[in-house]
This record gives structure tokens, sequence and C-alpha cells, in this order.
């Protein structure tokens, strides 16, 4: 199972717009659009998990398109962006009191 990253989104675009169109390409195990916490209005982006067939939509839906606006297909990135990350940890030097 393949994780993808769907950009450039039309506002209008719903989960099931989104199901719908990847559902040519294999089963479908979820189609989210990302929306904004306060206004509940689309961010222009979404996830769709494909169980197959995830790299031929990747080459037919990227730059095609998709309810007036050419989509951004392809693999998401985890999170942890590969080792990326965290915060923090001491960067003073000053010296003990």
């Amino acid at each position: 199972m393949k994780k993808l990253y769907v950009g450039n989104l039309a506002w209008s675009v719903t989960d099931e717009d989104l199901s719908n169109l990847f559902s040519e390409y294999g089963g479908v195990a979820s189609a989210v659009v990302i929306s904004d916490r306060e206004s509940g209005r689309s961010r222009g982006f979404g996830f769709v998990e494909l169980e197959d067939g995830a790299d031929q939509a990747i080459e037919a839906l990227n730059g095609q398109d998709f309810q007036g606006r050419p989509l951004r297909v392809n693999e998401a990135q985890s999170k942890d962006r590969g080792g990326r990350g965290g915060g923090g940890g001491n960067r003073g030097g000053g010296r003990p009191f």
C-alpha cells in the first residue's frame, strides 16, 4: 500500500471526488482532503492510500487537469522526513552560576 500526496486541488474537491478519481487505478483504502481547522475550508491538498496501482496513478494523473486545476501527484513523504527534525537541545554556551 502506498500513500500519495495530491496537491493543487480546487477548493470544491471532496473526499469522494478524490476516491472516485483514483479508484480507476486500484483499490482506494482512504482518500482525504485536508481542511483548515478553524474555517473548515479545504487547504488545497489531500492524501490517497492505494492498495495497488499507485505508480500508474502518479504517472497518469500528475499534471492532469481536474476540476480546472493541474494536479500534483507524488508519493507522500513521511512525517519523519528522513531523520530531519526535532528541535531543542542545549544551545547555550553560558557559564553556570
